[in-house]
């Protein structure tokens, strides 16, 4: 490890993540995601939202406090995941929603890799547990619009994480 000559400044740490002070870090681009169900990258979807958690606050009053309320965290509630794609001939969606709606919920692992802009570098992913398909919406039909007809799933999940 090289030393510092004496009466020298040391240098600075870096930031957090790996930026230096001074350098521009540009964010990552929201278009730029796949997906992987089952372990299974399924590369059609055109949009994803959704993605977020929140714990609850329980409010509390502590006995002989005046006017004080305490929040206590309580439990942590997933926010759900709507996956837009584009209507195709496959029917893996439709049918794991089926298998939901005659009550045998087929339930597996998400992924949602964000990539770099090069669009293959995977920068970050966050993994939905045991997700399985709550709701589901057609394309809408307009015979004016000439649209590519989009469809949309809706997916819960037991935790979630990010790696």
């Amino acid at each position: 490890m090289a030393q510092n000559a004496p009466g020298a400044p040391a240098p600075a740490p870096a930031a957090p993540g790996g930026a230096q002070p001074g350098v521009r870090v540009d964010p990552y681009r929201a278009y730029n995601f796949k997906l992987e169900i089952g372990g299974i990258t399924e590369g059609h979807f055109t949009a994803c939202s959704g993605l977020g958690v929140r714990v609850a606050a329980i409010k509390y009053r502590e006995g002989g406090s005046k006017g004080s309320v305490l929040n206590v965290p309580g439990l942590a509630e997933y926010a759900d995941i709507t996956l837009s794609y584009g209507l195709t001939s496959s029917r893996q969606l439709w049918d794991w929603m089926m298998a939901s709606v005659d009550g045998k919920v087929q339930r597996k692992n998400v992924s949602i890799l964000l990539l770099d802009a090069d669009g293959v570098t995977e920068v970050t992913r966050w993994d939905l547990v045991a997700a399985w398909p709550s709701a589901w919406h057609g394309a809408p039909l307009d015979t004016m619009a000439r649209e590519v007809a989009i469809e949309s799933l809706t997916l819960v999940f037991e935790s979630l994480q990010r790696t």
